[in-house]
């Protein structure tokens, strides 16, 4: 079991079960302005392993894309998950809130071509490319 919080400790959770691979750092624009800094650390989630001990009527959610819903900590800002309606089985998690060592490393940069100019990729990590550049919003 996993355990994780918001920034402020209000919304708290416990993963039962394991994330689903591999973990990514999407640097699409979507999860730069979600998250606030020059990528997203993400791993998939079955809806049914996530459970909310505290605070998760604090939770709100925007859509970012038709379909595509993502929650975060009302009360002070932090991502938790989004969810994508044309696959209900699996949540997109945001490792950032996570309390416990996941006992993964990241395994791919996914929307590469999409990075912040200030950021360079110095991993061997693959890279797959796609989405809009830096400037541009698909």
């Amino acid at each position: 079991m996993l355990k994780g919080s918001c920034a402020c400790g209000q919304v708290r959770y416990e993963i039962h079960g394991q994330l689903i691979g591999p973990i990514t750092y999407c640097h699409c624009w979507r999860c730069r302005k979600q998250s606030g800094s020059s990528f997203g650390t993400t791993a998939g989630l079955a809806p049914s392993a996530l459970h909310f001990v505290s605070g998760e009527a604090l939770l709100s959610s925007w859509q970012s894309s038709p379909g595509v819903r993502r929650f975060f900590a009302s009360c002070c800002g932090s991502p938790i998950y989004k969810a994508d309606a044309s696959d209900p089985s699996e949540l997109g998690f945001r490792l950032g809130t996570l309390d416990d060592d996941p006992g993964m490393t990241a395994a791919m940069h996914f929307s590469a071509t999409s990075k912040a100019p200030w950021v360079e990729i110095t991993d061997d990590l693959p890279q797959e490319t796609g989405g809009a550049s830096f400037e541009e919003r698909d």
